[in-house]
């Protein structure tokens, strides 16, 4: 039996190695320093994973895990491989990529990513205040020529979700999810700014679960109140209207354990320290699984008893006392679940199944909010930023 804080440093490790040994390795490849989405598909790279994995390098060379030259060369790799092999559109960058021609993975081919884009930038941004000159000189040329513009639908004052130069720009950020981090990137932007009022542009709304009332994401998934505050510090801020994220997300958490306790009878997964529904692997495949508020109908077809470690682990640092519980019961209780790599993605004991892979954007929460747990390092190199200085006036947050 190991005790929490011992499986921190365990999964923390673990998951640090997917990044460190996923990645093409290789300096002479077009495609050095790129991650793979997940293990079992070895030439689909994800530039969420690489956002993840350029700030696990830093974890890596804090914690003695590799040597600060062996993180800064494959660092100025990555970003050199993102300048000027990565394939692009405005200077946002195509989720999926070939792992080793950096070109987009056409089977998934659609448009060039906001969403992880941002979540690549955050990932930069994390590296230019850890390893300055050269690599921020990087990180600056790739940032500055995103066009946040392109991605900016002024007549309903939100972010489109899709854009190419063909068709324009599709979907629309409309309503509260991981997105946060795009109003901090675009507003900061000092080559294609957005306006400030972009922020007032997406629905907030409060809903209700029981004794909990919070902002959730339309279809519940906890990744959505996570992935911005891996790197954004939310902790004693509110913003112009009041809001603060950090206390939001902490509601939600436990929401969503209390959505598992009410549905044990349904699902045999759920259970006072197995909860956390996220997007994750699941029997049927990939899957946003979600916790209410949300809407009626979501409820029977979006669960089926599927529980995610990273889903309670991504929460660390809003609900710790009862993420320890369930990181204890995970490792001990449920040993299959356990890999080279951590904990595998998912699990659930209605179909007798377990997950047979990793995946990058899972992993990299679950080590970012391991890390910002036990030390604060991430916040206190992103928040140090100048771009992120900058869009925290713009969009007027401050100290509670």
């Amino acid at each position: 039996m190991k005790s929490a804080n011992e499986i921190l440093e365990l999964e923390a490790r673990a998951s640090f190695d997917f990044f460190w040994n996923e990645a093409n390795d290789n300096p002479a490849s077009p495609g050095y320093g790129l991650i793979r989405d997940k293990t079992t598909d070895k030439m689909m790279a994800s530039i969420a994973s690489v956002g993840f994995g350029l700030t696990g390098i830093i974890i890596g060379i804090e914690r003695g895990w590799i040597t600060y030259d062996q993180g800064y060369e494959r660092t100025r790799g990555t970003l050199n491989t993102f300048l000027y092999n990565a394939d692009e559109s405005e200077g946002f960058f195509f989720h999926f990529l070939n792992m080793e021609t950096a070109k987009k993975y056409e089977a998934f081919y659609d448009c060039a990513s906001i969403i992880d884009t941002a979540i690549f930038l955050n990932g930069a941004i994390t590296s230019a205040e850890y390893f300055g000159g050269e690599i921020a000189e990087l990180f600056e040329k790739i940032y500055t020529r995103v066009n946040w513009q392109k991605y900016y639908d002024a007549d309903r004052n939100y972010f489109f979700m899709g854009y190419t130069p063909e068709k324009g720009g599709w979907g629309q950020w409309d309503h509260y999810a991981e997105q946060l981090m795009q109003y901090i990137l675009g507003v900061a932007s000092p080559t294609y700014p957005v306006p400030a009022t972009i922020y007032d542009g997406f629905d907030r709304s409060l809903g209700k679960y029981e004794d909990f009332e919070y902002r959730n994401s339309p279809g519940g998934s906890l990744f959505t109140h996570q992935f911005s505050h891996a790197w954004f510090d939310f902790k004693n801020k509110i913003d112009k209207d009041g809001i603060d994220w950090f206390e939001n997300s902490k509601v939600a958490t436990e929401a969503a354990k209390a959505y598992c306790l009410n549905h044990p009878e349904k699902f045999k997964t759920f259970s006072e320290n197995s909860w956390g529904v996220t997007a994750c692997d699941g029997p049927s495949g990939y899957r946003a699984y979600g916790s209410a508020p949300f809407h009626p109908n979501c409820d029977a077809f979006n669960n089926d008893g599927t529980v995610a470690p990273c889903a309670s682990i991504g929460s660390l640092i809003f609900s710790p006392v009862i993420v320890k519980d369930a990181m204890v019961h995970f490792y001990n209780n449920v040993p299959q679940l356990w890999s080279k790599y951590g904990f595998l993605d998912s699990y659930n004991l209605d179909k007798n199944w377990v997950s047979d892979m990793v995946i990058g954007i899972d992993k990299g929460i679950t080590l970012l909010m391991i890390e910002n747990y036990r030390s604060n390092l991430i916040y206190d190199l992103y928040m140090n930023n100048k771009y992120i200085k900058k869009a925290e006036k713009i969009l007027e947050f401050s100290t509670k």
